[in-house]
């Protein structure tokens, strides 16, 4: 039987990577130790580091204005990094509300900095919805402005990028980084913790327009400070070595698929299988309004959701596995991330139909 994990993080790895990371667990490019046994100051990891970073600079057209830097602390990390990197004493943050993931930003951020919240939330009707970028009331300064694209809990996605005149967007992309094509000139912060569609938890990406680093922002872990860890090449401290390298193998697979547009392809055929369903079906329900449904994250529940139990169970000895919903929305979820092929969604819907058909 088939195994297709669900999660929303951490998340399923493509089967080649892991078998990859199998092969060289103990003997990494015939060194006859792991990597991580490895100096991360040793020439094979600095290399294997370059090289890393290439690939990404590859996969999302980055250009040499921004420094790309792995990190420690995960995405929740990067809800302090950014205020404190990124403070201005005479202007506000911004924290765009679209869910509960920026909402713990904005949150984390009113530590360091002064915050203005905007909720662009347009829930009616029992439907998750948010406001058209295009009318959301951005003030007229602003020491960043931040959002969240991807909003995994309530699986709603902006595929919109704000703008303005002067304050710089920041965007945490760690449930949709690499798996649908942006314009990273858009932008002048991007993060993501790694454990969606990167590798293992724990680490975090984070793409920074270099003149951002001149900003003073304020006091700050040097782990946390982005022009230490630009200069210091990500090693001010000791990375997470085995996390990175794990990031690698998954860049090059995503080479070896096509690169990011071939995910978008993937990924928005896979969403249509699944939404096509539960749209067409009177035993299931989709809460999103259709502009802005997740390609990542699709949440649904059953009509009559005393048979959630029953659901999870089956649906876990069927191999199908870690489809509860967030607490906070009750339901089932499908994270459905780059490495879900499309059999695990067809598996998905195959048992949604049997139950369906058995508990009508």
């Amino acid at each position: 039987m088939s195994v297709y994990n669900f999660c929303a993080g951490p998340a399923m790895l493509p089967p080649a990577v892991m078998e990859k990371a199998q092969q060289e667990f103990l003997d990494w490019q015939g060194l006859g130790v792991s990597v991580m046994e490895v100096s991360h100051r040793a020439e094979p990891f600095l290399t294997m580091a370059q090289e890393c970073e290439a690939r990404l600079r590859r996969l999302m057209n980055i250009s040499d204005e921004f420094a790309v830097l792995f990190m420690h602390g995960g995405g929740r990390g990067q809800f302090a990094a950014v205020p404190m990197n990124l403070h201005l004493d005479d202007a506000p943050a911004v924290y765009i509300n679209t869910g509960i993931w920026s909402d713990g930003a904005a949150k984390e951020a009113k530590k360091y900095t002064d915050v203005v919240e905007i909720n662009v939330r347009d829930d009616k009707d029992g439907q998750f919805g948010v406001l058209p970028v295009s009318q959301w009331p951005l003030p007229e300064k602003a020491s960043y402005i931040h959002y969240c694209p991807n909003e995994t809990i309530d699986g709603v996605e902006l595929f919109d990028v704000p703008t303005h005149p002067t304050a710089p967007i920041v965007a945490d992309m760690s449930s949709m980084i690499l798996s649908r094509d942006i314009d990273v000139n858009q932008f002048d912060v991007i993060y993501a913790g790694a454990q969606k569609n990167i590798g293992p938890s724990g680490l975090a990406i984070v793409i920074v327009r270099k003149t951002l680093l001149e900003r003073e922002g304020v006091p700050r872990p040097g782990i946390l400070d982005y022009a230490i860890e630009a200069e210091q090449g990500s090693m001010y401290n000791t990375p997470p070595t085995f996390a990175w390298y794990l990031a690698d193998v998954v860049f090059k697979w995503l080479e070896e698929q096509g690169g990011v547009p071939a995910m978008q392809r993937h990924n928005k055929n896979k969403a249509a299988i699944l939404y096509d369903y539960i749209d067409a079906s009177d035993f299931y329900i989709n809460k999103v309004d259709k502009d802005c449904r997740s390609l990542m994250n699709v949440p649904f529940w059953l009509n009559d959701e005393s048979l959630n139990e029953r659901f999870l169970a089956l649906s876990q000895q069927a191999g199908l596995l870690a489809l509860e919903g967030h607490r906070f929305v009750g339901g089932m979820r499908a994270s459905i991330y780059n490495a879900m092929p499309v059999a695990g969604i067809e598996a998905l819907v195959t048992f949604m139909e049997q139950f369906a058909q058995e508990h009508s």
